[in-house]
């Protein structure tokens, strides 16, 4: 049991040198299984997982007929940018000439749908020109520092290719027409509009501050030496190679004499949040769970930093303040959709008109639809109320009868209860003929604003 044990951390180890390898690798160099297995004496089939993890971690990228090369990982502050080399990916295109400009970022394409001498009027450094088959076009969009991605599946000339090699500006093809091209690129960009909206725990979290942690052998007595100097009262556990085995808390070391070490008091295997989850999947866990802390590891439990409750609160006040990027499904589905207040009570509905975009297959509205209109109504009352977020938990819903097009319906929701911690709702949607749908729905609160 022992030597299983030792082997497991011994290949942990290895797989940490061959990341730590390849991130001191510049920028642009080729990796090879095998050159890095010799180069570090490890198996092929180590050095192949390392590598593969390295791909999801945005260290290196593989590309066919290129190989594995070493580039820079993205920040998510320029998400909102495409590289030419993702260019390629989302049209399926052939790269032609200019590899050395692959990794460089674009921030606008042009459709050449016009003369030439318009067209330049529109095209500059790091734009990227769409166009069919016109050499001239090709060879002026590059001289003045923009990329090319030619529409139809046609090949640009020798002279093209060699000018692109030359600049270090991409030439692309892909078969596909210029309008559908561009679809597909306007709709990449705009999801990553969508995307910078969303707070993951890396953009708030400084993984390379050190946390203040504890050893197993630490004592009581340095615990409260130990809070006392930071003002926290809860503290990661971690051994000699920087894994998380436990937490330890006031309410562990309560009543327990000075000399007593942490690793007979403390929480093992603790709750641990990766850094590429959401800061409200964070706080649903920390509502949860009743914590206030939690360690950011890596996927062999490597402490990367903790994040706490504050924190994690003021990313969502912030990401809610900021303005709409983009709008997602449950957005267009909203759109146009206003709150009134009926006579009796001050009770509040929405109202709005249901489009042909939202029918089913049989004709009507589609029952998925008809779910998140209510969910929507039900987030807005919530914090409307209370200033308050929370995570949906769950929703008995009742389709009465079919809703269809092009009719205005009511949205009524009604609270049943509300506390710190939950809310529950009862909502209706009712038409022109009568109610047509209800559910019940609970709610599981964050904070408050």
């Amino acid at each position: 049991m022992d030597t299983e044990s030792g082997a497991g951390q011994e290949a942990v180890t290895k797989h940490e040198q061959i990341l730590a390898y390849i991130q001191s690798l510049p920028i642009g160099s080729k990796i090879s299984v095998r050159k890095t297995a010799k180069a570090l004496d490890v198996s092929e089939g180590t050095a192949y997982k390392a590598i593969k993890e390295a791909e999801s971690l945005g260290l290196v990228t593989t590309k066919e007929r290129i190989g594995t090369v070493r580039v820079d990982r993205k920040k998510r502050s320029s998400l909102e940018q495409l590289t030419f080399r993702e260019v390629a990916d989302i049209v399926e295109g052939q790269l032609y000439g200019g590899e050395a400009g692959l990794d460089k970022t674009l921030h606008k394409f042009v459709i050449g749908a016009m003369e030439l001498d318009a067209m330049l009027r529109y095209i500059d450094e790091g734009s990227l020109l769409i166009v069919g088959n016109r050499e001239s076009a090709h060879r002026c969009a590059l001289e003045v520092g923009a990329g090319v991605l030619i529409t139809g599946g046609f090949e640009p000339s020798p002279e093209v290719k060699a000018l692109a090699d030359e600049l270090g500006l991409p030439v692309l093809s892909s078969r596909h027409d210029t309008f559908t091209v561009a679809s597909m690129i306007n709709r990449a960009m705009y999801d990553r509009l969508i995307k910078r909206k969303i707070v993951l725990i890396e953009d708030i979290v400084t993984l390379s501050r050190p946390a203040s942690v504890m050893r197993p052998d630490d004592t009581v007595a340095e615990f409260h030496r130990l809070s006392g100097e930071t003002g926290l009262y809860r503290f990661p556990v971690v051994d000699d190679r920087y894994r998380v085995i436990g937490m330890m808390t006031a309410k562990d070391a309560a009543g327990f004499p000075p000399d007593q070490t942490v690793d007979k008091l403390m929480t093992r295997n603790p709750i641990t949040v990766s850094p590429n989850i959401t800061v409200t999947s964070a706080a649903h866990t920390m509502a949860t769970e009743g914590i206030d802390l939690l360690p950011v590891t890596d996927r062999h439990r490597k402490l990367l930093g903790v994040i706490s409750r504050q924190e994690v609160l003021e990313a969502m006040r912030y990401a809610g303040k900021q303005p709409e990027s983009g709008e997602t499904f449950d957005d267009l589905m909203w759109g146009g959709f206003v709150k009134t207040e009926t006579e009796e009570g001050g009770q509040w509905t929405y109202k709005g008109r249901i489009t042909p975009q939202m029918s089913g297959s049989l004709g009507t509205v589609s029952e998925g639809v008809l779910t998140t209109l209510m969910t929507q109504a039900a987030r807005r009352m919530i914090r409307e109320m209370g200033k308050r977020d929370h995570v949906l938990e769950s929703m008995t819903t009742y389709f009465v009868r079919p809703v269809q097009i092009d009719s205005e319906i009511v949205i009524a929701p009604r609270a049943l209860e509300v506390s710190r911690k939950a809310a529950t709702l009862e909502l209706e949607i009712r038409d022109e003929v009568g109610l047509a749908a209800k559910s019940i729905l609970t709610a599981q609160m964050i904070d408050s604003y």
